[in-house]
């Protein structure tokens, strides 16, 4: 059974077994996490789900730099999924003319969307579908951890993630540089999305995509779309739970 789950799998996201501190130091789990390497917009143009009046970025005035680069990490234990970003940027933009508190999307922000179990059962967003945002405003307000999901017989639940059932955390760098790293208890969210959930194991697939804004200063500015196409739970990747991953050993000449 766990090699046909394997099989059908696009990656896998490995248990960790050491506690975790949330502070915006990811170097303690990172080698054991799931991650592909550094995304950037030349690489997203060879993806399958790439779509340019979706994936995109804008420049404004005189930036300069490198607009948008990250390495992005998932891991999972028996009660959290770990998010965590290494994230290069020319410009921290947290500023919405037009602000809701639902508004990520015109913020920098990531955002795991997350089905669990996956069954890919339409292209609209609803029920065993959840989108984990997290602002990348040090101030952390109140929307800066934010929570879309459906559940039974309702689309696109925005609300802020329930108090308890997260951590996150953010480390700024020069410029718009960041680390950011976060936790969300599976059971809170998950669990109240659809009553198929299950306590996770080992050779459970999930449904994953990771949405990446950059609006630099402009109404609705970038994004970076992985793993998917959107709402459209169809098209996120496979992704399997497997028990801890070794790190890659680095010998010495």
């Amino acid at each position: 059974m766990w090699l046909l789950v394997a099989v059908a799998a696009w990656g896998q996201l490995p248990r960790l077994e050491r506690p975790v501190t949330v502070d915006g130091d990811i170097s303690e789990w990172r080698e054991y996490a799931y991650s592909d390497g550094v995304w950037d917009l030349e690489r997203l143009r060879h993806a399958p789900w790439y779509d340019p009046s979706r994936n995109r970025l804008t420049i404004h005035g005189n930036e300069t730099g490198v607009d948008l680069a990250a390495r992005y990490y998932t891991a999972w234990d028996e009660k959290y999924l770990y998010f965590g970003a290494d994230v290069v940027d020319n410009v921290n933009d947290v500023s919405d003319p037009a602000h809701e508190p639902k508004r990520w999307y015109y913020k920098d922000a990531i955002c795991w969307f997350i089905e669990a179990p996956r069954l890919a059962s339409g292209k609209n967003f609803g029920e065993g579908d959840n989108a984990f945002c997290f602002v990348i405003d040090a101030s952390k307000p109140a929307y800066g951890a934010w929570w879309r999901h459906g559940a039974l017989g309702k689309t696109y639940v925005e609300e802020p993630l329930p108090k308890g059932a997260f951590e996150y955390a953010i480390r700024r760098g020069e410029r718009g540089n960041f680390v950011l790293e976060a936790r969300v208890a599976m059971e809170a969210t998950l669990g109240v999305s659809t009553p198929k959930w299950s306590a996770p194991r080992v050779g459970d697939l999930y449904g994953m995509e990771i949405v990446h804004t950059d609006p630099d200063g402009a109404d609705y500015g970038g994004h970076f779309l992985i793993y998917g196409r959107g709402d459209d739970d169809s098209t996120w990747g496979r992704f399997a739970l497997t028990g801890p991953q070794t790190p890659v050993e680095r010998k010495p000449q």
